[in-house]
C-alpha cells in the first residue's frame, strides 16, 4: 500500500492544528503528506489558530493551546504550502448542461475522470480534508473536491475530515444516482452548539458571514439517513467517529485523536471507533 496520503486546503484559510495534528501522526507512522488547493495557491492557517488570546464564540473560552499554536506557527515558517498541487489541473471540469455538443463534452469528462481518479487511488492511500472557515468557500460544493472523495470511497479507501471539511462529504455523490454515500453511516462533525452567530470570517476578503451558512449538524443529520447516525457528543471534550472507509472529527479539539485513528484506519485495518 502507497505510504502517501493527499490532504485538501483552503485557500481561504485552514485551523491550523486540524492539519497539523493529523500530520504530525501521520508522519510519525512514516506516511508523506502532499497538499492540495482548489487553484494551486496557497493556502494560509486562519490566524485565531495561533493565537492562544482568541475566544471561541459559542465555548467561551480559549480554544488554541500554546502547544498547538507552536505547532502551527513553527509547520508555517517551513513553507510547505507554499506550491501544492492544482486541483483545477488534475480533476476535469464537470460541463453544462447548456453547453454546445454537451453529449460529448460530458463523456470526455467521464473519461477524463474515470484517468485522474485512477491516477489519484495509484499514488495515495486516502484522502484528508481539513478543517476551518475557508472550506465553506471552496471545499463543500466544489465538483472537483467531491469527485476526489468518490475516486477513495468508490475503492473503499479512507476518507478523513475534520470540522468543515466534513461538509464536502454531504454533497460527494454519483452524479446519475444522487444518492448520499453517508446514508447508513456513522459520522461527527461541528454540533450546532458549536456554531457562530457571527464573525464567520476568510482569509483573502472581508466578507463576514456573520453564522455559517448552513447548520452542519442538520445536513449530517439527513445524509445519514434512518439508518445512520450523526454523534455530536456535545460536552464530551472530543468527537472522532470512524465507521469504514469514513473517519470524521468534529472540531479542532480532536485533531491529534483523528490523527491517531486514521493512522489506525491505514495501518492497522481500524474500522469502527467512538460509537
Amino acid at each position: 500500500m502507497s505510504k502517501k496520503v493527499l490532504a485538501i486546503l483552503s485557500e481561504y484559510g485552514y485551523w491550523g492544528v486540524e492539519l497539523v495534528g493529523p500530520l504530525e501522526k501521520l508522519e510519525a507512522a512514516g506516511y508523506t503528506v502532499e497538499f492540495m488547493t482548489p487553484n494551486g495557491k496557497k493556502a494560509e492557517a486562519l490566524p485565531p489558530s495561533y493565537d492562544t488570546t482568541y475566544v471561541d464564540p459559542p465555548l467561551g473560552m480559549c480554544v488554541t493551546t500554546e502547544e498547538a499554536a507552536e505547532k502551527v506557527k513553527a509547520f508555517e515558517a517551513q513553507n510547505r504550502l507554499e506550491s501544492p498541487l492544482n486541483m483545477s489541473e488534475m480533476i476535469p471540469e464537470r460541463p453544462y448542461f447548456s453547453e454546445p455538443d454537451f453529449l460529448r463534452k460530458f463523456e470526455k469528462y467521464y473519461a477524463d475522470l474515470k484517468v485522474a481518479q485512477q491516477k489519484l487511488t495509484d499514488e495515495y492511500a486516502s484522502v484528508l480534508l481539513v478543517g476551518g472557515s475557508g472550506p465553506i468557500i471552496d471545499m463543500v460544493n466544489n465538483q472537483r473536491v467531491h469527485d476526489i472523495i468518490l475516486a477513495f470511497y468508490n475503492k473503499q479507501m479512507p476518507v478523513a475530515g475534520i470540522c468543515y471539511g466534513v461538509a464536502p462529504l454531504v454533497f460527494a455523490r454519483d452524479f446519475n444516482e444522487r444518492k448520499s454515500i453517508l446514508r447508513g453511516k456513522h459520522v461527527t462533525g461541528h454540533c450546532i452548539e458549536y456554531d457562530y452567530h457571527d464573525g464567520t470570517g476568510f482569509l483573502h476578503t472581508d466578507l463576514n458571514m456573520g453564522p455559517p451558512p448552513y447548520v452542519l449538524e442538520y445536513l449530517l443529520s439527513d445524509a445519514v439517513g434512518p439508518d445512520g447516525q450523526y454523534h455530536g457528543n456535545f460536552g464530551k471534550e472530543t468527537s472522532v467517529i470512524v465507521d469504514y472507509p469514513f473517519i470524521t472529527a468534529r472540531s479542532l479539539q480532536c485533531s491529534f485523536e483523528f490523527g491517531e485513528q486514521f493512522v489506525n484506519m491505514l495501518d492497522n485495518g481500524l474500522t469502527r471507533y467512538g460509537w
